[in-house]
């Protein structure tokens, strides 16, 4: 079990790297912004389903192997980075539907979670973010290492989880001028395309940074 005063330390510098924005947050508020706070808040629960794959893998050691490992990693940030283009492109193809008030996303809430999960869990910079930044509050001295790997992922999630959940609901304000204008929907899914695609060419190029 890591000490209190390890597990506020991590807290704190946790939630200074969480906050600033990343692939995560990105995804989370074009969906937001496409398809309203529930798209969000369900992106938001994808993404933080990801990244138990990287709480595992940091308890399990998985993260030391793929940055040990050349070929492991860039099969995985090219296969992160793939998913984003292909993201991207399916949301530059999407139409502009006129959305009326109180009309339902357009896209199912399971499919943009199934998404979410996805992208976080191919985010190569959030597994090497446990790999380069988690271990360092670890202490061995005091029992099961794995555990106490665990207990931080913990803390990370939840931290995100709120964090996220912030981005989601703020930027969710703006489905309504979406509803009303035509042009800001042509936007918004050019922007938010585009971001996909770029956050993908960037996966590419991922080295341990921000989530």
């Amino acid at each position: 079990m890591p000490t209190l005063s390890a597990l506020e330390l991590f807290a704190i510098a946790a939630f200074a790297l969480i906050v600033i924005p990343g692939p995560s947050v990105l995804y989370i508020v074009s969906q937001s912004v496409g398809h309203g706070r529930k798209g969000g808040l369900a992106a938001v629960l994808g993404i933080e389903t990801g990244a138990f794959v990287h709480v595992a893998g940091a308890a399990l050691g998985v993260s030391a192997i793929l940055a040990s490992s050349a070929t492991a990693f860039s099969a995985l940030k090219l296969a992160g980075g793939a998913y984003l283009i292909v993201l991207g492109i399916r949301r530059l193809r999407e139409g502009d539907v006129a959305a009326t008030p109180g009309s339902r996303a357009t896209r199912p809430l399971s499919s943009i979670y199934r998404q979410g999960v996805v992208v976080n869990a191919l985010n190569p910079k959030t597994a090497l973010f446990f790999l380069a930044f988690l271990p360092q509050f670890v202490d061995p001295g005091r029992g099961r290492v794995a555990l106490q790997a665990v207990i931080l992922g913990l803390v990370f999630v939840a931290i995100a989880a709120v964090s996220d959940a912030v981005w989601a609901l703020g930027s969710g304000s703006l489905v309504g001028v979406l509803r009303t204008s035509a042009r800001a929907r042509r936007i918004e899914r050019t922007a938010s395309g585009g971001i996909l695609i770029g956050l993908g060419v960037l996966a590419t190029l991922a080295h341990p940074a921000r989530r």
